[in-house]
């Protein structure tokens, strides 16, 4: 892995778009530069012989709307900045193109269990990936939604999802978990999950019917009401570690950064209503 400057992340404040400030409590990453790329690592996912990043939007070359490290085609930006930029993201942890698959994300609970036998085809169709190939780099992209990476020390076994509030309805994360058992043969108590930069509670406001939806999908309460606000607010970061530890994973840890009060690092849906790019999440195990 190639060097690069880092130091640990603490508490602060981060700056709002919609009209306070938040509190980000990131003691638990550690933020990393290569080159002009920006990114963070799980402390705890440190010297695991897994090679692992979550990159804030800075250090590539797309413009616009898409500034600057966009890793997304769907969002309208040219084909060549998004190729350049998704070799410099994997080139800033000593990975290779070539070595790397991503998912075409459907919002839903499909996990695909990958190897190296699906380098080269089109990008898998699912919200969750599992491996256990070494020098496999899994990839998605997210602006918002909860980027979850999945590990499992004693069977030497990866995963990534992409889980969104409908991911969270239909069980995303319970259904990766239960692939990384019924592929690999892990136990839920074994695995580590560490939840990235996610629309935080304080700024994602919802309508009725999504937040019904999500609270039912989760055993602990995770809306909050506010006076002069008829709509509930949802806390994704508590849906998603619920939902994790609901599923029997033994180690859960959520970065508590909101992508949408921080769009100077991240790519926010909702704060940039929705003409904006994506940012990239990688984690492969060492060969």
């Amino acid at each position: 892995m190639k060097s690069a400057r880092s130091a640990r992340s603490a508490p602060g404040t981060l700056p709002n778009l919609f009209g306070r400030a938040l509190t980000a409590k990131i003691k638990i990453m550690l933020r990393h530069t290569h080159n002009e790329l920006v990114y963070y690592q799980f402390e705890s996912l440190q010297d695991a012989g897994l090679r692992h990043g979550i990159f804030t939007r800075k250090g590539g070359v797309s413009q616009g709307i898409y500034h600057s490290l966009n890793l997304s085609r769907s969002t309208g930006d040219a084909a060549e900045p998004v190729r350049e930029n998704r070799r410099r993201l994997l080139d800033a942890l000593g990975l290779a193109p070539e070595n790397s698959l991503t998912s075409w994300l459907v919002h839903g609970n499909h996990v695909r269990a990958v190897s190296k036998n699906d380098l080269g085809q089109d990008d898998v169709h699912a919200d969750g990936m599992v491996t256990n190939a070494r020098g496999l780099a899994l990839t998605m992209r997210f602006a918002d939604c909860s980027p979850v990476m999945f590990y499992d020390p004693r069977k030497q076994v990866i995963g990534l999802a992409h889980a969104g509030w409908m991911g969270i309805v239909r069980g995303i994360l319970p259904a990766l978990a239960r692939a990384m058992r019924d592929t690999h043969g892990c136990d839920p108590a074994d695995i580590r999950a560490c939840v990235g930069p996610t629309i935080g509670p304080e700024v994602y406001e919802v309508g009725e019917d999504v937040a019904a939806q999500v609270q039912a999908a989760v055993p602990e309460p995770v809306l909050s009401h506010r006076q002069g606000h008829p709509k509930p607010y949802l806390n994704m970061w508590k849906a998603a570690e619920a939902q994790l530890r609901g599923a029997g994973i033994g180690q859960v840890e959520v970065a508590q950064i909101c992508t949408a009060s921080n769009t100077n690092e991240w790519f926010s849906h909702r704060a940039e209503k929705g003409k904006t790019g994506r940012f990239g999440v990688v984690i492969q195990l060492d060969e």
